[in-house]
């Protein structure tokens, strides 16, 4: 596999977000988050290394009916990633980190533009340090006894709280 390329035919030309999965573990979710993807029509990036096969039969049962729906793209390390985004975003456009790890509320974000960048960690750690260091980071807020949201879930949280930010919808 080259650093970056696109695992699939489908190519979304100025999505309102991208999705960004740095070293996803659980094909299910992966799975769950393209199905979103190709709901809302969003590309998919996928940083390796991953915790499955992007034919793995679970990851396809999740979004199987809308896999070729999805643009997914894979790069083989976060620097492939950034050096990949910094070519196909004008500014580049800014990536925002999502993490329970981080202080501030994914609702008070409020410069959001079309064609920012959501990155999530892996399901089993979360992002590392260097990468909330470097991105402007925030949390979808938990006040229950539990460690963390599952990843789809808060993918599908805050994508559509930004989509209806940006009026997509």
């Amino acid at each position: 596999m080259s650093e970056s390329i696109s695992r699939s035919q489908k190519r979304i030309t100025d999505p309102a977000l991208h999705i960004i999965l740095f070293e996803p573990e659980i094909p299910a979710n992966t799975g769950n988050i393209s199905r979103l993807c190709a709901a809302a029509e969003l590309p998919l990036h996928l940083i390796h290394p991953l915790g499955f096969k992007t034919d793995d039969r679970n990851l396809k049962r999740a979004g199987l009916d809308y896999w070729s729906e999805v643009d997914v793209r894979e790069h083989e390390t976060f620097a492939a990633f950034v050096d990949f985004w910094q070519k196909i975003t004008p500014s580049p456009a800014p990536l925002i980190a999502l993490s329970a790890k981080a202080q501030k509320n994914y609702n008070t974000v409020t410069a959001i533009a079309p064609g920012f960048g959501l990155i999530f960690g892996p399901e089993t750690r979360g992002l590392p340090q260097t990468i909330l260091e470097t991105y402007p980071s925030c949390t979808v807020p938990m006040w229950g006894k539990v460690r963390s949201l599952n990843l789809s879930t808060t993918v599908g949280i805050v994508a559509y709280h930004f989509l209806q930010q940006l009026k997509v919808f």
